[in-house]
């Protein structure tokens, strides 16, 4: 039991620093290359801290076990709307531009709700995850082309600012990003180690798992708060939410479709309805306040009970 404490404090200690300097690294990143922040934060960030995501779930479904790999995709979903930006808007509250929500935020929701469309009749097929992966080819293309005429969101270089070497800050993000989803690793190891040791049941075990393989973007968001990357965050949590429900989803049924025995149609429905949530929230007044915040993250809180 010591040995899973020690895990889980180490783990949050690596997380702590290696998301920041992540985050410090995607924001040169993006200032050297000229281009939208939002566009770093869907396609470096979002897509970089879904990794366990997509080892946990590609893993799940060669074993076949392809209940717990639509699980992890599914309850990741819900962690980034709730508990992620749900956390980060409490710390502070997270500004949204018009633009970006009629585009890279519709283009999300139609992304879960394809992947909660598939997986309404109990089963996933190859074609229906090649299908999954079609779209995430899509998606990219779209974020790309949309991002050239995102002018607002181009961070400029100020007046006798250098810019960074692009391939030093790359190397430097990617290394950083490897450390924090390894801190990710050791901080979930842990976590469920002490849980089966406390007695708790698998269901609430898989939401511990959904929760863990978030961590990572949980981690980068809040380096994005204490910096004030409002475009960063949002970017975060489309992206890692595109990236789940398409390249993940996608992935694991190429790999190991099946039947779904365990999976209920009314967590398919908690997936959509709090993505809905969050853009009536980012739409009203064009940020998530701290009410709202705290309005998500009683929402995980509740979610997370009923699993228990």
């Amino acid at each position: 039991m010591l040995i899973s404490f020690l895990y889980v404090a180490v783990g949050l200690i690596l997380l702590m620093g290696a998301s920041d300097r992540f985050v410090e690294a995607a924001v040169r990143l993006a200032r050297a290359l000229g281009v939208s922040i939002v566009l770093i934060g869907a396609l470096i960030v979002g897509l970089g801290t879904s990794l366990p995501e997509l080892l946990v779930s590609v893993i799940a479904g060669a074993d076949g076990k392809v209940d717990v790999a639509m699980a992890n995709v599914t309850g990741s979903n819900v962690a980034n709307v709730t508990l992620v930006l749900g956390t980060a808007a409490i710390a502070a509250p997270i500004m949204s531009r018009t633009r970006i929500l009629r585009r890279e935020g519709v283009l999300m929701f139609f992304a879960v709700s394809a992947l909660a469309g598939v997986l309404w009749d109990g089963e996933i097929s190859r074609i229906e995850g090649g299908g999954l992966l079609l779209g995430m080819a899509v998606a990219l293309v779209l974020l790309i082309r949309w991002s050239a005429t995102d002018v607002d969101g181009i961070i400029e270089l100020e007046e006798g600012q250098e810019a960074h070497s692009v391939p030093g800050e790359l190397l430097i993000g990617l290394a950083a990003l490897a450390v924090t989803v390894f801190a990710a690793r050791l901080l979930l190891d842990g976590a469920l180690d002490l849980g089966e040791r406390f007695g708790f049941g698998e269901a609430f075990l898989g939401v511990l798992l959904g929760i863990g393989t978030s961590l990572p973007e949980l981690a980068t968001t809040m380096a994005a708060v204490r910096r004030h990357e409002s475009d960063l965050v949002i970017g975060n949590v489309l992206g890692s939410n595109l990236f789940n429900s398409l390249a993940v989803a996608g992935s694991a049924a190429v790999v190991g479709p099946g039947v779904l025995a365990d999976l209920a149609r009314p967590s398919l429905v908690i997936m959509i309805g709090v993505v809905v949530l969050a853009g009536w929230f980012a739409w009203g007044d064009q940020k998530v306040s701290r009410k709202e915040g705290i309005a998500l993250l009683a929402v995980f809180l509740v979610f997370t009970a009923l699993s228990y």
